[in-house]
């Protein structure tokens, strides 16, 4: 177990403790973005710590449709509360972000390009909602913090625009 130095907010594995509905208090959202699968997003979010979306799923995903270099910095709230985690690319062009991404398997992001008020690390490297969203993990590499994250975790709509 380690800690990760700033930016980095560690979290506690009493955010992840048994709730009413898995580690977090509410399901997946309805008609999550990008056409995320809802059932593997719940089972991945809520009842979940160790597991991903299989390596490639956000490429099969309308993400890379939907989005490109002309949506700017894209906005990425978590499936169960709605609440903002990620703004990406930042700090990086479009294309050095899916290439990462498409390099690793997982929609990947680094430390300026997480809302630290809502996302947290475990001392294991996994990266948590405050709310008890499993979203993947911190992968360091040497570039810094890289955070693995599933897409069916971030395919959330903001609060208050659910469907």
């Amino acid at each position: 177990m380690s800690t990760f130095a700033a930016p980095v907010v560690m979290g506690t594995e009493e955010m992840m403790s048994p709730k009413s509905h898995g580690t977090s208090n509410t399901p997946v959202q309805n008609n999550l973005r990008w056409k995320c699968d809802e059932k593997t997003a719940d089972r991945i979010c809520n009842f979940n710590r160790h597991y991903a979306e299989h390596a490639g799923y956000w490429t099969t995903t309308t993400f890379l449709e939907e989005e490109g270099e002309d949506s700017g910095e894209i906005n990425f709230y978590d499936s169960n509360t709605g609440s903002l985690l990620f703004v990406a690319p930042r700090g990086r062009t479009w294309s050095e972000f899916v290439s990462e991404s498409k390099s690793h398997g997982w929609p990947s992001f680094r430390d300026e390009e997480v809302v630290w008020d809502k996302m947290r690390v475990l001392p294991n490297g996994e990266a948590i909602s405050v709310d008890g969203t499993h979203l993947g993990h911190n992968l360091p590499d040497s570039k810094g913090n890289r955070y693995c994250i599933n897409l069916v975790s971030v395919a959330g709509r903001p609060k208050g625009e659910e469907l």
